[in-house]
């Protein structure tokens, strides 16, 4: 028997739900090591947390079962309750399964008040509720009855470089979506012969959630036959088909590490009609090695000799847009920032640019030659105060 769990997942681990492998794997080690019974003896807490962790990896870790679990908000190894020998009409209006009964959704449904089970894709409480049982006795819909379903999105990671992400850029990036099939032109039918329902497998059942309530349902796309007539061959009645196009995207100047882009009507075809999803392109920019960026603003180090710090001078350093001159005052010392405005990135909602931070660090001649030992040694009897003087007046 297949029922909600006792906590979720994603929550249970601290994730969100889009979190990849490698944030589910990490979020798992660190909390299992935080509630290992091992660790924690005798704590009944931390055992039962422990043992809620590990069976949340479980389903959250396997593709499959995480696909099942995103999709129904549980998973079973028999798959759906009720879908067993019986085969898929098995005997009861329209071959409904009840499994995990929770009245409690029902009887605040009629008595107006929201339920208060959790919701599951596509429907709330009360709402799946009725429309459960509307299926169950005014009868499913066939393929031609079919609701138009908006497309969905696609996201996508685009790799660029500093220079890339500063200027801004154009690539081609490969996407797979689905399109509208050119066959039947979107509309699922061509007049042809048989072919499994795409939303049943072949079934003839599908299962639905209404609060702690779980249904096994005729498939609204096929009636419960499991086949769809006059069904398109080429998109097997879907209307889409799985299609690779290259897309040109463009990234504007000054696209940050995590940039988001919309590209309108690139995500999946809607299913009879109705309109495409878009496809959002995450920018992940690659670091460069003397440049760091820190939201507009770039930030450098620059070296200069100890005359130049005492003395003052006018020295050149890089910028994004070449060398510029910078003027250190006199007594500057070691670690001092200066700025230089406007010499950031260009940030394309404000049009104004960010400004370049100048880290200056001393360095120190090499006394490999006796003159420049002996100027040193001069340098020494001119200055003999101490320089760590007053350190000692606040030990």
């Amino acid at each position: 028997m297949a029922t909600n769990p006792k906590h979720e997942y994603y929550e249970t681990l601290g994730v969100p739900r889009k979190a990849d492998t490698d944030e589910i794997r990490k979020a798992y080690r660190k909390l299992a090591r935080k509630y290992h019974p091992d660790l924690n003896p005798g704590d009944k807490s931390s055992e039962d947390r422990f043992k809620n962790v590990q069976e949340a990896y479980d389903v959250l870790s396997d593709p499959k079962k995480r696909q099942m679990y995103d999709q129904f908000g549980f998973y079973s190894e028999n798959g759906f309750a009720g879908a067993g020998p019986q085969g898929p009409n098995p005997g009861g209006p329209q071959g409904a399964h009840f499994d995990g009964f929770d009245f409690s959704d029902f009887m605040s449904g009629q008595g107006g008040q929201p339920g208060t089970g959790r919701r599951s894709q596509g429907t709330t409480a009360g709402g799946g509720f009725r429309d459960i049982f509307s299926q169950f006795f005014g009868g499913g819909a066939g393929a031609e009855h079919a609701e138009p379903e908006h497309g969905a999105d696609l996201e996508y990671v685009m790799n660029i470089d500093f220079w890339q992400a500063i200027k801004g850029t154009t690539a081609r990036v490969n996407i797979t979506r689905y399109d509208v099939c050119a066959t039947c032109n979107g509309s699922g039918s061509t007049g042809g012969g048989e072919v499994s329902c795409p939303q049943c497998k072949g079934t003839g059942q599908v299962s639905q959630m209404a609060g702690a309530m779980k249904f096994n349902l005729s498939c609204p796309r096929c009636g419960g036959a499991g086949k769809l007539r006059n069904a398109c061959p080429t998109c097997g009645g879907d209307g889409r088909v799985p299609k690779t196009e290259a897309v040109e995207i463009r990234i504007p100047p000054g696209a940050r590490d995590g940039s988001r882009l919309r590209v309108a009507g690139k995500g999946n075809a809607g299913t009879h009609g109705a309109p495409p999803g878009d496809l959002y392109i995450t920018t992940k920019v690659e670091p460069h090695p003397f440049f760091h960026r820190e939201g507009d603003n770039i930030e450098i180090k620059a070296p200069i000799a100890i005359w130049e710090a005492s003395l003052g001078a006018k020295i050149e350093v890089p910028t994004i847009d070449g060398r510029t001159l910078l003027k250190i005052p006199q007594g500057t010392v070691n670690g001092q920032k200066f700025r230089l405005r406007e010499k950031g990135v260009l940030n394309t909602r404000t049009n104004q640019r960010g400004d370049q931070i100048v880290e200056v660090y001393l360095t120190t001649p090499d006394p490999r030659d006796e003159k420049t030992r002996q100027l040193l040694r001069d340098l020494a009897e001119v200055h003999p105060e101490d320089p760590r003087a007053e350190i000692w007046t606040k030990v």
